[in-house]
C-alpha cells in the first residue's frame, strides 16, 4: 500500500484544496455533484444510516458482523481512517482497492469541474458511486459530522440509528446538548424506522419530538428494548423476545450499550439469533482497546501486553479507565501522545487512577502535536508519575525493562493510533 497508494494520495491532496473552509455544513454542493454523477445515492443497496457522538463505529462494526454472518454482502462507509484512507470504503466486505479508488476520485474530480466542494463531500460521492456499481445486500453509512447537513444525509435509508449524543464539535453543531441532538436527529426520515441508543433526557426529548414530526416508527432504549449483563452473558430484550448471547468481542463496559443498539437494528432487519450472536463475537474495530499481536512494538514489549486506543476526549478517558478496571488486574503503564487542540488533563484525569505511570511522546509528522514535555506536565497535574520518550517504541522498551509482564496502553490520539497501526498492523 505504501507505493501503490501514491496515485490516490496525489488526488486526495489536490481535492483538499478545492474548498478553503475545512468544514462548511450545507447539502447544496453535495446535491449538485451527485446530480452531475447521475444520482448514485438513489441506487444504493438498502441503507443503515448511523449518527451519534459516541459509539457510532463500534455499533456499525457489530451490525456489519451480524449481517455478514448470514453470508450477506455489506458495503460500509466510515470515518476517519486510521492507517490508510482506503479503510473508509468497504465494497461488499473488502477494503476498496487502490485502482478502484483512484479511478472513482478522478471521475468525481472531473464531474465537479473545480467548483467548491469539501474533501468529505467529494470522497463521500466517490463512495456512493462505488456502492451503486457493486452488488451487495446492505449499505452501512456512518455520518461524518452532525447529521442534518452531513454529506451522507442525501438518501432514504431502510433504518436510521442514533447512538448516544454528547457535547462535541460545538463550533459546528451548537453549544447545548439539545442543539447537538437536533442536528443528529436530522437523519430521521418520514416513515423510516429509527433505532435510538441510550440518551440523556434533554437529547431524548429533542429526538422524540423529531420522531413525532416525521411519523418514523421508533425503537428506543429503555422503552422498546433493554440490554444488560447477567452471569457474564449479554441479555437483550425487545418486543420480539429475549436473546441470551456471549459478551461483545469489543472490550469495555460501554460496549454493552453499543451492542444493544446493534442488536435492535439487526432485529429490525430480520436477522436471526445466529446472526445476532456473530455480531457479538465477530466484530472488529481497530484502535478501540485493541490488543496488538505483532510488529516492532510487540517485540519491544518483551512479554508485556500492548493495547492501543484512539480515544482523546474526557468521555473517552472515562471509558478507557472503566475498561481497564474491568480487565484482569495487572500493573498498567500508559504511553500517550496528543494534539494541542484537545483537553489533555480532562482525558488523563480518569486514567491516573488506573495506571502506575505515563510516558509522553510527540506524534511524529503531525503539525498539531503537543510536545511530549507539555503532555507530561499535564499528566503530573492530574496525579501521574510522568516521563517523556523520543518515540512510542522507546517508551515501550523502557517500560518493558523496568516493569516486565505489565500491561502497556498506547493512547491519546487517532493520529498516533494510525501511525502505530501502519508500523505494527
Amino acid at each position: 500500500m505504501h507505493t501503490a497508494a501514491a496515485r490516490s494520495d496525489v488526488i486526495l491532496d489536490r481535492l483538499m484544496a478545492l474548498h478553503p473552509k475545512v468544514i462548511d455544513l450545507t447539502l447544496d454542493r453535495m446535491r449538485r455533484l451527485l446530480d452531475d454523477l447521475g444520482n448514485p445515492e438513489q441506487r444504493l443497496p438498502p441503507v443503515v444510516h448511523v449518527a451519534g457522538t459516541n459509539g457510532k463505529g463500534s455499533t456499525l462494526a457489530m451490525i456489519r458482523a451480524g449481517l455478514e454472518a448470514g453470508s450477506g454482502q455489506v458495503h460500509a462507509y466510515t470515518s476517519p481512517h486510521l492507517a490508510w484512507f482506503h479503510e473508509r470504503i468497504r465494497l461488499a466486505g473488502k477494503v476498496i482497492s487502490e485502482d478502484t479508488l483512484a479511478a472513482l476520485l478522478d471521475e468525481c474530480e472531473g464531474a465537479n469541474g473545480g467548483k467548491p466542494i469539501t474533501f468529505f463531500e467529494i470522497t463521500t460521492a466517490a463512495a456512493f458511486l462505488a456502492f451503486a456499481r457493486t452488488e451487495a445486500d446492505w449499505t452501512l453509512l456512518e455520518v461524518g459530522l452532525g447529521g442534518r447537513l452531513d454529506a451522507t444525509n442525501v438518501m432514504t435509508p431502510r433504518v436510521s440509528v442514533i447512538t448516544p449524543v454528547s457535547i462535541d464539535h460545538q463550533q459546528y453543531l451548537g453549544d447545548t446538548l439539545a442543539e447537538i441532538a437536533g442536528e443528529k436527529a436530522g437523519i430521521i426520515k418520514r416513515q423510516v424506522p429509527c433505532i435510538v441508543g441510550p440518551q440523556e433526557e434533554v437529547a431524548l426529548d429533542v429526538i422524540e419530538a423529531q420522531l413525532a414530526r416525521t411519523g418514523a416508527p421508533a425503537s428506543i432504549y429503555g422503552q422498546h428494548w433493554h440490554v444488560w449483563v447477567e452471569r457474564d452473558r449479554l441479555v437483550f430484550q425487545d418486543e420480539r423476545g429475549l436473546l441470551d448471547l456471549p459478551m461483545p468481542a469489543l472490550r469495555g463496559p460501554h460496549q454493552v450499550q453499543n451492542a444493544g443498539t446493534a442488536l435492535a437494528v439487526l432485529r429490525e432487519l430480520g436477522v436471526d439469533e445466529a446472526g445476532c450472536e456473530a455480531a457479538m463475537t465477530g466484530a472488529i474495530w481497530p484502535a478501540r482497546m485493541q490488543k496488538l499481536a505483532r510488529g516492532p512494538i510487540v517485540d519491544a514489549a518483551d512479554g508485556a501486553e500492548v493495547f492501543l486506543d484512539g480515544g482523546h476526549n474526557p468521555a473517552a478517558g472515562q471509558v478507557i479507565a472503566a475498561t481497564l478496571s474491568d480487565m484482569p488486574a495487572r500493573e498498567t503503564h500508559v504511553v500517550c501522545g496528543m494534539l494541542n487542540t484537545k483537553d489533555v488533563a480532562g482525558f488523563l484525569r480518569p486514567l491516573a487512577r488506573s495506571a502506575k505511570s505515563l510516558t509522553a511522546v510527540s506524534i511524529p509528522g503531525e503539525a498539531n502535536t503537543l510536545d511530549a514535555r507539555t503532555t507530561a506536565d499535564a499528566a503530573r497535574s492530574v496525579g501521574f508519575e510522568a516521563f517523556t520518550a523520543a518515540s512510542a517504541l522507546e517508551a515501550v522498551q523502557r517500560i518493558a525493562e523496568t516493569a516486565p509482564k505489565s500491561r502497556i496502553l498506547i493512547c491519546g490520539s487517532l493520529y498516533l493510533a494510525g501511525r502505530i497501526l501502519r508500523e505494527n498492523g
